[in-house]
């Protein structure tokens, strides 16, 4: 598994922060029975700069958390039968991995957010990952029960990790 995480933000995590992108998304893919490994790429940027993304790509001018960029086109969440057959677009010609998609986090965000819910830096980071690894596997929340379905698996993968609600340490 392959995890390319770049932080231009020039905000300090108090945790390594591709260490748990990638405990949570491996958690993710094992969840789903991902049957290949996989490549993601993950920015962590500021609030200006998620805007402009989420200007260009989605047509909001808006800063928002995360944004998610699936490389595959899911007929149905999380069936990866259908990337074999087209496997030129799907999978990393030098590795072999399957090329799962992009997530852009905005910094500012990840820290507002912690303090308004009141649980850790840590605990909404990993909870902001697993969001767009579930997008990446073909999950959205347009509609309410789509959307039970997200948070269900969101909140379990984050409990089978130890990370919960609580804030333990306001350092994290």
């Amino acid at each position: 598994m392959t995890f390319n995480v770049e932080n231009e933000s020039g905000v300090r995590f108090p945790f390594d922060t591709a260490q748990l992108a990638g405990q949570v998304v491996e958690a993710v893919l094992d969840e789903e029975a991902c049957p290949y490994e996989t490549e993601v790429n993950i920015l962590i940027t500021g609030e200006e700069e998620i805007r402009k993304f989420n200007l260009e790509y989605r047509g909001i001018d808006a800063a928002t958390d995360v944004l998610s960029f699936p490389n595959i086109s899911f007929l149905r969440p999380a069936d990866f039968a259908p990337v074999e057959e087209s496997e030129a677009d799907y999978f990393q010609p030098d590795s072999g991995e399957l090329i799962l998609g992009d997530i852009i986090l905005s910094a500012n965000r990840i820290f507002s957010q912690a303090a308004e819910y009141g649980h850790s830096v840590k605990r909404e980071f990993a909870f902001l990952i697993a969001h767009s690894a579930l997008h990446l596997c073909g999950y959205d929340h347009m509609a309410p029960a789509d959307a039970a379905v997200m948070e269900e698996k969101q909140e379990e993968i984050l409990k089978k990790l130890g990370i919960s609600r609580e804030r333990t340490d306001v350092s994290e």
